[in-house]
């Protein structure tokens, strides 16, 4: 008797079971991709980013593994605006058929700098094109997709406006700072700050001696208060510059990449708050 009750308990709760563990398989380019598709996705989907935590998507080399991940994939989600140039190659060389989803399509672009995340109001633009994905992907999980892409817009909403409220208690003058490299153009824009970076929009650019001096000259200039290394950049060029100028290094700054779990930006949102706090300390 037992082992009949067993066996029909099984059996209700085999459609459950299987519902549970069919996952939409998705691919995300890199940390600060994944973590959006994953604040909307939940449960219901499974996301693979390529470019891990830590990882700089402008100089990725692709595996054989990452091909095999994309051979497998229904969605593939990216960043856009040329920062994966890799991904043609590794999309023919895996004979991928997964649909690819531009999350910066929508957003205002300011040259060609890819870095349009760094912007909230651009963030809430990502999050939208993924509600979308998702749900023409999965009509069956849409209202639970729609009503994820909604509470995390309005977390944006909330820290969109922290941004605001604290750089506004920063003098304009001393809102200045020196970066790696320029990634920052859409932070700067939306919320009145100057970047400065001896290193152009792609870490895979050159830096000069001539942008060295450069910069150092316009520190000593202008006085800019603080630089920041980020934490996908080699410190070692920042930290000549510090010595050379007498400039203070603040807290480090993500920039392209989320940190690992056990860091201090492990999401999108706690990177833009570590980014923040760190902007405000070293500048008040």
């Amino acid at each position: 008797m037992m082992k009949r009750l067993t066996l029909s308990l099984a059996l209700l709760l085999a459609p459950t079971l299987s519902w549970a563990q069919v996952k939409l398989e998705t691919i995300a380019s890199m940390s600060i991709v994944g973590d959006l598709v994953h604040q909307v996705g939940g449960a219901r989907v499974n996301v693979i980013t390529l470019v891990a935590a830590g990882g700089d998507a402008h100089t990725f080399q692709p595996s054989p593994n990452d091909a095999r991940r994309m051979a497998q994939a229904r969605l593939v989600f990216i960043n856009g605006l040329g920062l994966e140039g890799w991904l043609p190659r590794l999309a023919q060389a895996s004979g991928s058929k997964a649909m690819v989803i531009t999350l910066s399509k929508g957003v205002q672009v300011i040259g060609r700098d890819p870095h349009a995340w760094q912007d909230v109001a651009n963030a809430k633009i990502y999050i939208a094109n993924i509600v979308e994905a998702l749900s023409e992907a999965d009509p069956d999980g849409a209202p639970f997709y729609k009503t994820r892409g909604d509470a995390y817009r309005a977390e944006l909403d909330r820290l969109d406006a922290d941004i605001r409220a604290k750089l506004a208690q920063i003098t304009p003058e001393r809102r200045r700072v020196i970066t790696s490299h320029d990634a920052f153009g859409y932070f700067a824009k939306a919320y009145g700050m100057s970047f400065i970076a001896p290193q152009g929009v792609s870490t895979e650019a050159e830096v000069s001696s001539r942008d060295v001096a450069r910069i150092i000259r316009q520190i000593r200039v202008e006085k800019i208060p603080a630089i920041f290394l980020e934490n996908i950049s080699d410190p070692r060029l920042m930290n000549q510059i510090a010595r050379e100028t007498g400039a203070k290094i603040g807290a480090p700054v993500f920039s392209d990449s989320l940190s690992p779990a056990s860091g201090k930006a492990p999401t999108y949102l706690d990177m833009m708050r570590n980014n923040l706090d760190a902007f405000t300390q070293a500048l008040h």
